[in-house]
């Protein structure tokens, strides 16, 4: 199933500022909150869809790739185990929850999703960024890479925790696993609570007492790890894809950090890309120009064969419909773009001066007036 336009989703406009963007999805998240939704798969998919939305219109750079590509710039390229994985209600919690006040999700006065479990800090590992080269080949057809990347993975002993077995932590005695220190303080107001993040646990609700002797408690290590990659059709240098949770493991076992893919294009020896058109120069000798024929010319899939008409003049384009490159955006395919040129000879050989000395004075070998006008406009659009 297409994912819906994140404009459409939070119901704003192109145009909408960062306020206005951060109050529709403030509105959107109440309206679907698990707590005020409880057992409603509808509306927790609705939630996690605004969620989504905002993570990417609420970044400026992650806005402006999503505006010149759509999904496949963010990481909704592909469907069904492609780039993003949607976002997991730890994920909404931990990064979008202090948009409502309070700590990590408290939506003014919610119970909390997860059996409260939504105070405590959660970690997020660093994302990695890896270049992708892809000839053009590549970028018509789309393509899976698989490429090696060093990252930290969860320890292999500990699985992520840290801890030495299952009594090398304990539930924190300061914040009793809350992973926040409530507090009251008299003013002039009257009583004003406040929550801070527990400085025992850091916020993760649980101290280790025993570190895993492998990694020493952080619960990552270095590894490197083969992930396969799934290009869409379209794409274009410089663009940045993602992959979600394929960065750097979390410590503790928090939320993975996600893997950054930036395209390089390698230029094609005949070919020349201008956005899905391409271009290529064809130069004719002078017969050729002159009496027509039939003249193959390069394609990203092998060769086509062209028509030439006899009088085709130099600066001529032949378009040959779609067989360019496609949008990444599905919106069509583009054209091959064929100018002609042709090739004056620097040097002649005696018989050839003699012939062409024969011609100079044939009609057909001087230009017209309707031809002289036709080549000084194309001369004068140039400073145009």
């Amino acid at each position: 199933m297409a994912k819906r336009d994140y404009y459409e989703v939070l119901g704003v406009d192109k145009n909408a500022s960062t306020d206005e963007i951060k109050k529709a999805y403030r509105k959107k998240a109440i309206q679907f909150h698990p707590d005020k939704n409880p057992g409603d798969k509808n509306a927790e998919e609705q939630f996690k869809e605004a969620a989504e939305a905002y993570d990417v219109l609420s970044d400026p750079q992650k806005r402006q790739r999503y505006d010149q590509f759509g999904h496949a710039g963010v990481g909704g390229a592909s469907q069904g185990g492609g780039f993003g994985g949607g976002m997991s209600m730890e994920d909404i919690f931990s990064q979008f929850g202090d948009i409502f006040g309070g700590h990590f999700g408290g939506f003014g006065g919610f119970s909390g999703f997860g059996g409260g479990s939504r105070g405590h800090r959660v970690n997020r590992g660093s994302d990695l960024r890896v270049k992708v080269k892809l000839n053009l080949k590549e970028i018509a057809t789309g393509v899976e890479k698989k490429i090696k990347v060093k990252k930290y993975v969860p320890c292999s002993k500990c699985h992520g925790s840290g801890a030495d077995g299952d009594n090398g932590m304990t539930t924190c005695t300061t914040c009793k696993g809350s992973g926040v220190v409530t507090r009251i303080a008299n003013t002039i107001l009257g009583q004003m609570q406040t929550q801070t993040t527990c400085p025992t646990c850091g916020g993760e609700g649980k101290v280790i007492t025993k570190k895993c002797p492998v990694c020493s408690g952080e619960g990552v290590m270095r590894d490197e790890e083969v992930i396969t990659i799934n290009i869409p059709a379209g794409v274009a240098e410089g663009m940045q894809l993602s992959m979600s949770g394929k960065g750097n493991a979390a410590r503790h076992g928090g939320i993975n950090g996600d893997l950054l893919i930036l395209v390089e294009e390698e230029p094609h020896p005949e070919l020349i890309r201008d956005e899905n058109d391409l271009l290529y120069n064809l130069l004719l000798s002078v017969p050729q120009a002159a009496l027509g024929g039939t003249v193959e010319v390069p394609t990203i899939d092998g060769k086509a064969k062209v028509k030439i008409e006899p009088g085709t003049q130099p600066g001529k384009v032949l378009r040959l419909r779609n067989k360019g490159l496609p949008s990444v955006n599905s919106y069509g395919t583009g054209d091959l773009l064929v100018n002609v040129s042709v090739y004056i000879p620097e040097t002649l050989s005696s018989s050839e001066k003699e012939m062409l000395n024969g011609l100079e004075n044939s009609p057909n070998f001087q230009p017209n007036k309707s031809m002289k006008e036709k080549i000084f406009s194309r001369f004068r659009n140039l400073f145009d």
